[in-house]
């Protein structure tokens, strides 16, 4: 078992930095305005949203989020492709966070939720592993999670936010071509990355200035993580 590294100032996979108002990746993530477009850090979704629970007492502050073990964590439903919620509405359960996986059992269960069309599922299995992994591979599970989350995008009809994700997992994974452990297709996932860039630059974004060719299919566009199609581990 890996001892779990911590976060440092770089997230594993750039999720949250993503403005889903104008697309473009936020250079100040605290702030609660885009200094792209001006909108708020959830754009469009943080309108109508309802506060939390606030902390008892009169005029005491709002407490942080936290899960079930005290670790800060946003608690606002989300829905299949991880998009923000209102406090109280109905959403997509999302992935136990901090849980120990082999690399064979990661990456069984993120093909498995790819597959499913819930590329933003996946990469929370992927950014655990990214979390456990040894320093040699932590470059190797951040790309494979920030593929997952470039594909996030791509469902969600953000063109200009997946090309941004992608290029950045699929530059994190080059250096692991030439020897992919855990019979990861690291020469796969970069032509596949390259080739979902290119559709999605090939929209109306191309010519026009608009948002991009559309959504994209999550599961018919993910892509393998194995080699041949084996099984992790075999």
């Amino acid at each position: 078992m890996n001892d779990t590294h911590d976060e440092g100032g770089d997230p594993a996979c750039w999720l949250d930095r993503v403005c889903d108002a104008c697309g473009r990746i936020r250079e100040r993530p605290g702030s609660d305005v885009c200094e792209h477009c001006g909108a708020g850090a959830d754009g469009p979704a943080e309108q109508g949203r309802a506060d939390p629970p606030a902390a008892s007492g009169a005029g005491e502050a709002r407490r942080r989020d936290r899960d079930e073990e005290g670790r800060a964590r946003n608690a606002r439903p989300r829905d299949g492709l991880g998009r923000p919620l209102p406090y109280g509405a109905p959403g997509v359960a999302r992935q136990p966070e901090g849980v120990t996986r082999t690399p064979a059992e990661t990456l069984t269960e993120a093909q498995r939720l790819l597959d499913a069309g819930m590329p933003f599922h996946a990469h929370e299995v992927l950014e655990d592993a990214w979390k456990a992994a040894p320093e040699a591979e932590r470059e190797l599970w951040r790309g494979l999670a920030q593929l997952a989350v470039g594909l996030t995008h791509a469902a969600r009809g953000n063109a200009v936010g997946g090309t941004a994700l992608l290029d950045r997992g699929a530059a994190a994974l080059a250096p692991y071509a030439a020897a992919a452990p855990h019979g990861i297709d690291v020469a796969g996932l970069l032509a596949w990355a390259a080739e979902l860039t290119g559709r999605l630059a090939d929209g109306p974004a191309a010519g026009d200035g608009a948002a991009g060719p559309g959504p994209v299919s999550a599961a018919k566009t993910a892509p393998r993580l194995l080699a041949g199609g084996g099984q992790a581990g075999v």
